[in-house]
Order: structure tokens, then sequence, then C-alpha cells
């Protein structure tokens, strides 16, 4: 935690005066200031935490095992893939030194997420506030409810679906994965088994980082500027070189949503506005209000425990 917190860059900018009302809805003026975080080496993993916990936007992703039940942290689409937890952490202790028992861990995470993505150049919207915390958490719902970087795009469709999303908001949702990075071992068929639809000189340089076996954790770029927040994942697709198999099949089967693709690598306006549409959308997912769930002290496990 020493070293984490020695390289880490955090800036808060926290007002006393925050609405502590309990609300039935959420509201972009549900507190009064927002938080800043301008780490931009964390920016992809902001991001990637409000996804895999909004599949619920109910800070369920952040809790620990305890003897009740098990985490969603070690389920297969989060393990050794979701990072960023002590950035969430170092944000609640502050908010509960200024504030304490006021702010949610998922309205953290949703507004980290979104500061995130406009710190490394891209969208900014509004982020309606007012979630509450759960008090427990699903390893099975969280092993079968989020997209595998495996499924074929008939299977993301329908992932997507199942939440109310259409393939439109699939494709732009998916562009998240213009920032970040990927493990060798949720990419590796696509280079030595799934080549039908790759690049041949871009696999060639992603198979010096990621052998046929081995180096499981080695990371290579999501695309080819993956510090920034721009419509270059879609350029990438056009050009074959989506770094997983799911995000290549979005483009280049003469699959339904080539067009999609196509449209975003030609117009980054156009994808920012729909991100922050679906972005939106994403977050207002079922989310807990009122007097139902819980407001954390610790991120990391219920109140009591």
């Amino acid at each position: 935690m020493a070293s984490f917190s020695s390289s880490l860059t955090l800036y808060l900018s926290i007002f006393l005066l925050l609405l502590g009302i309990a609300s039935a809805q959420l509201s972009t003026n549900f507190y009064s200031s927002s938080l800043q975080y301008l780490q931009r080496s964390y920016g992809a993993s902001l991001l990637r935490l409000h996804f895999h916990d909004c599949f619920g936007c109910d800070a369920s992703v952040l809790l620990d095992d305890t003897s009740n039940f098990k985490g969603e942290k070690t389920a297969g689409p989060n393990d050794g893939s979701l990072r960023g937890y002590e950035v969430i952490d170092s944000i609640k202790t502050q908010l509960e030194k200024q504030c304490p028992g006021v702010v949610s861990c998922a309205d953290i995470l949703a507004v980290a997420a979104r500061d995130s993505v406009v710190a490394l150049g891209g969208t900014r919207w509004n982020v309606p506030l007012g979630r509450r915390d759960a008090t427990t958490a699903s390893f099975d719902a969280a092993e079968s409810n989020l997209p595998s970087p495996f499924l074929d795009l008939g299977d993301l469709i329908s992932a997507f679906s199942n939440k109310g999303f259409t393939a439109q908001e699939l494709v732009v949702l998916s562009g998240g994965h213009t920032i970040g990075q990927a493990r060798c071992l949720t990419f590796r068929t696509r280079l030595y088994d799934n080549t039908e639809n790759i690049d041949s000189a871009f696999a060639s340089s992603l198979k010096k980082n990621c052998p046929s076996s081995g180096g499981d954790d080695n990371l290579s770029p999501l695309d080819e500027s993956a510090g920034s927040f721009d419509n270059t994942y879609f350029k990438n697709l056009v050009d074959k070189k989506g770094i997983f198999h799911s995000d290549q099949q979005l483009f280049g089967n003469n699959g339904s949503t080539d067009s999609i693709v196509n449209s975003y690598s030609l117009d980054s306006g156009k994808f920012f506005t729909d991100f922050a549409k679906a972005m939106t959308k994403m977050g207002n997912l079922s989310p807990l209000t009122g007097s139902n769930g819980e407001i954390r002290t610790n991120c990391r496990k219920i109140n009591g425990s």
C-alpha cells in the first residue's frame, strides 16, 4: 500500500455541503460536488470497475468474500482483470472524513469512471447520483452475466439485450476498450487458433509478448492509442486489429454491426455523444435507492461486519 500511495496522484474536490437525504430516484444533483480523479494510469481500471459492477450498479463488485457469501472479485471475468480497488478505498476514506455516511461506494464508482474518461480526453456526461450499496454479492451472477472476451457476435448481442441494450449500444459501450490493457490469457486463442479475421502483422507483433503457452499475465494495449480515449478502437477493428475475439466480432464478418463500427471509426463526435448516452443508461441499471441497501463506510465490507 505504501508503494501504491507513493505513485498515486489522487485529487479530490470535496465540498462540505453534500446532500444527505434519502431519495427514491437518482439525481445529477444528489451531491453538490463530484470527485476528481486525475491519475491517467488508473482511468481504464476505474471505467472497467464501473462496467463490471453495472451488469447492478450497486458496488457489489467491491465486496470481499465473507462466511455468508462468495464475492465477485474472483469470478472469471473479474479475477486478474480488475484493479483500482485501492483507489476507491482512498476516495471513500477521504469522503468519510468529510461527510460520513453520505456518499455511496456505487456513486463513487460511477463518478470515478466518468471523470477517468474525461481525464483521458474523452466525453463528459451527467451522472445521476443517489445510488446505495448492496449488502451482498454474487459470484455466480458475475460468472454468468458479464460478457466474455471469447463470445461470438450473436452471444454478445444476446448478453447485452438481456440487460436492455441494443446492438448499437453494445458497439458503443465496447468502445470503452479504447483505453487500457489486456492480459495475454484473454486473447491468446485469437492469435493461435481463431486467426481468420486478424491482420497478420498485428498478430505477429502481439505474439512477441504473448507466447502460445505461459505469460498469461503479460499485458498489451487494447488499441493503438490506449492511453487516450478516442475512436482509434473502431479504426483498429476496421483494420482487423481488435485484440479480443469479442471485439473483432463487431466488424469484418459481414455482420449486423459492421456499419455501426464503421460510422464510429469515421466520426469521433458521434462516438462520444452515443457513448455518453449509453453510459448514462448503464449507470441506471437497477440501482438501489431510497431505503434499499446501505451507505457502506468501508467499500470492501457491509456495515457492522
